[in-house]
């Protein structure tokens, strides 16, 4: 891979299964041999308890402490006291404090940049940084935005609301124009999938209707199976837990679609998939 690709996993909706999304999509993709760095966005470090952090409040350098730095005009350490490196892939952790750091962006002159500049010096070190953000259409989220390249919209389809996710297109087309012009939105991806259920085939017929024309959706569709919530529970991603599950396949083959994927630059919604939404 040339080019370092940062993403933002985004859905101002809870429930919908971005945390797990990104886990399982980086190490999908670090499997593929890409280099890879998640980034915890997310006061509430399920992300960072994904990857092995048991107690995230007592860590002293996380990614609040280091957009404290920036924000202050100070120094900051070397790389390899603030981003963990795992077996197969490297996170940058965060905690609760971030809820503060939200706050201290709002007074920042430029904040809304101020993650972008922390994460483009990394590029020339990976192939795909993924953001994991948090539950609403805050700063942080803008900050997220700001600093990616695509947005991965995961939607739970039970969950799914064309008002929340008309609320976020509209965040990203505002970031497009005012903030940050290279952002694409990669696809949605459909998460937490019972397909066997009427309220499953009702529910993603009416966002395939919403989304088409305007929005990939990804041909992939992680199942709804209990493996995920075990492995959440454990530390690990669904890969590690249980390399069989039907999860693991389904993020395998996410990870292929999105290490294939072109995306126009030119189209705030990315290129269209002639096969989007199809059986």
């Amino acid at each position: 891979m040339d080019k370092c690709k940062i993403i933002a996993v985004a859905n101002q909706k809870g429930g919908t299964g971005k945390t797990t999304t990104a886990c399982n999509l980086g190490y999908a993709l670090a499997e593929q041999g890409h280099r890879v760095l998640l980034v915890d966005f997310d006061p509430q470090a399920n992300l960072s308890m994904s990857f092995g952090v048991e107690h995230p409040d007592e860590l002293e350098l996380t990614i609040h402490s280091i957009l404290t730095l920036l924000m202050d005009d100070e120094p900051l350490p070397d790389k390899s006291e603030y981003i963990m490196t795992g077996a197969k892939l490297d996170l940058i952790p965060s905690n609760i404090n971030l809820a503060v750091t939200e706050i201290n962006l709002r007074d920042e002159m430029g904040g809304e940049h101020t993650l972008s500049e922390l994460l483009q010096p990394l590029r020339a070190d990976y192939d795909y940084v993924i953001i994991d953000t948090n539950p609403y259409l805050g700063m942080l989220t803008i900050n997220a935005l700001a600093a990616c390249d695509e947005v991965i919209i995961p939607v739970s389809p039970q969950l799914w609301s064309a008002t929340g996710l008309t609320d976020l297109l509209q965040t990203i087309f505002k970031v497009r124009r005012k903030i940050n012009p290279r952002i694409v939105i990669a696809g949605v991806l459909l998460t937490i999938c019972d397909e066997r259920t009427n309220l499953f085939r009702d529910a993603k017929d009416m966002l395939v209707d919403f989304c088409k024309d305007k929005i990939r959706i990804f041909v992939s569709r992680i199942p709804s199976t209990v493996r995920v919530g075990e492995a959440n529970y454990s530390g690990l991603s669904v890969l590690e837990y249980d390399s069989n599950s039907k999860a693991t396949t389904a993020y395998k083959n996410f990870s292929v679609e999105i290490s294939e994927l072109e995306t126009d630059s030119a189209n705030v919604y990315g290129t269209k998939n002639d096969k989007d939404g199809g059986d």
